[in-house]
């Protein structure tokens, strides 16, 4: 195996040796030395489907036939417009659809698009921005500024050194205990800095990366109250939470709520291709272009890749005909009885199930982290960091799939803990 690969939040070379996968095939990784393991995150979240789709794979052969590529400026082409018609269908109160190539810049455009749209309006001291401790929106510059600098990106925390950080509420997505403290400390800040305030990010319900916890619909209904009343925007990173992950189409859905920017990714694509989509109200795209310099200031080179939106498309429609919300519901039915058990387990903290995400919160990072070798051993692909052990898997898989994957994973829980096992903390 080549040394000169660089992995994600890993030295060079990587410790421990990643796992070599020759082919990935519905639910499983194929590894090199034919082991074969049934992946119980989706890869980071995205392949809902599973692996290699027919109607996927079909989309892009189909697509790679007419155009691969092109360039978005001053040119357009099919796959990208079909897209944007999609997802405009999806999210009507954001139809002004930019398209960039991860969730990490999707983010950032969302914070250029918040300050520009103020800068429109003459507000010109609107620059700064308001987040949640625990919070994660990417690794980029921009998108570190606005995540908790306590939590993966300590080393770059003076990236946030201008973000206003308020409180999450008590975790618990049924919670509101703790939603009426939550809010008077949000518009506490809001009050004493909303001149100076561009937008509000968070993730709608599940904090992914940062916290791998939810919190309550009522919660966000009270930000949008506060945003409304003190002219901040609400930006809503559904990059992790959107295309069902949560019960809900996208999260914010439910509760109720317009966000006035959606920041999507992840799943988009069906986990096949790098694709995301910076949603804006159409008040923002209408202020944006009819203010001075009447167009909105970003263009990525790969913007709406011809491929990969084609790709997409077919995404949204298998969405829709497997009865995604069903096939979440029997997730979240499975995953929350089969978890019931490892609630007694010394070592485990919390479980939550919510949708098809469920977290085994762990006493330690090390613990979690020893989790993975085991589960490997046990014929099942999970990767936990801090100190989660967690499931994102595809919605697709099979009765008996979901059966090993469950009764694998908290077996390898319930062995972790027994044994005390440690190893290297894994972030991500």
């Amino acid at each position: 195996m080549t040394t000169h690969a660089w992995h994600p939040y890993n030295s060079i070379p990587a410790k421990p040796t990643p796992l070599a996968v020759s082919r990935a095939q519905g639910h499983y990784l194929h590894l090199a030395d034919a082991t074969q393991l049934l992946d119980g995150i989706a890869s980071w979240w995205t392949a809902i489907f599973g692996y290699n789709h027919p109607a996927l794979v079909e989309a892009i052969g189909q697509q790679s036939q007419r155009l691969s590529h092109v360039m978005f400026g001053g040119l357009t082409h099919p796959a990208a417009e079909q897209l944007a018609e999609q997802l405009a269908q999806r999210l009507p109160h954001n139809s002004a659809i930019f398209f960039s190539d991860s969730g990490s810049v999707a983010v950032e455009i969302a914070l250029k698009m918040a300050r520009q749209y103020w800068h429109a309006l003459g507000l010109t001291n609107k620059k700064r921005f308001l987040a949640l401790r625990n919070g994660y929106h990417g690794d980029t510059w921009a998108a570190m500024s606005v995540s908790d600098p306590d939590s993966l990106h300590q080393l770059f925390r003076d990236a946030s050194e201008h973000t206003f950080f308020v409180p999450t509420p008590n975790y618990g997505f049924g919670q509101t205990e703790g939603d009426s403290a939550a809010l008077l400390a949000l518009e506490t800040c809001i009050a004493q800095n909303h001149h100076n305030i561009a937008a509000f990010i968070l993730e709608p319900i599940w904090q992914g990366a940062g916290a791998m916890n939810f919190y309550s619909p009522s919660y966000l209904q009270g930000v949008r109250q506060l945003c409304n009343h003190y002219q901040v925007l609400l930006i809503c990173d559904e990059i992790a939470t959107g295309f069902g992950k949560t019960g809900a189409y996208f999260a914010h859905q439910h509760a109720n709520i317009r966000a006035d920017i959606v920041c999507l990714g992840k799943a988009l694509t069906g986990g096949m291709m790098t694709l995301a989509a910076t949603c804006a109200s159409q008040a923002i795209a209408d202020s944006i272009s009819q203010h001075s310099p009447h167009r909105f200031m970003h263009g990525p080179t790969y913007m709406a890749n011809a491929l990969a939106c084609a790709c997409a498309s077919a995404s949204l429609q298998l969405l829709d005909e497997i009865d995604w919300l069903a096939k979440v519901t029997t997730w979240q039915q499975e995953m929350t009885t089969a978890f019931l058990s490892l609630t007694e387990v010394e070592g485990v903290t919390e479980v939550r199930v919510l949708g098809h995400v469920a977290v085994v919160e762990l006493d330690s990072a090390s613990l979690a982290a020893a989790t993975q070798a085991r589960a490997v051993a046990a014929g099942i692909w999970i990767r936990p960091f801090g100190r989660w052990a967690y499931l994102t898997p595809a919605y697709t898989m099979t009765s008996e799939e979901r059966q090993q994957l469950l009764s694998s994973f908290v077996e390898v829980i319930r062995q972790t803990c027994q044994a005390q096992d440690t190893a290297p903390s894994e972030v991500v």
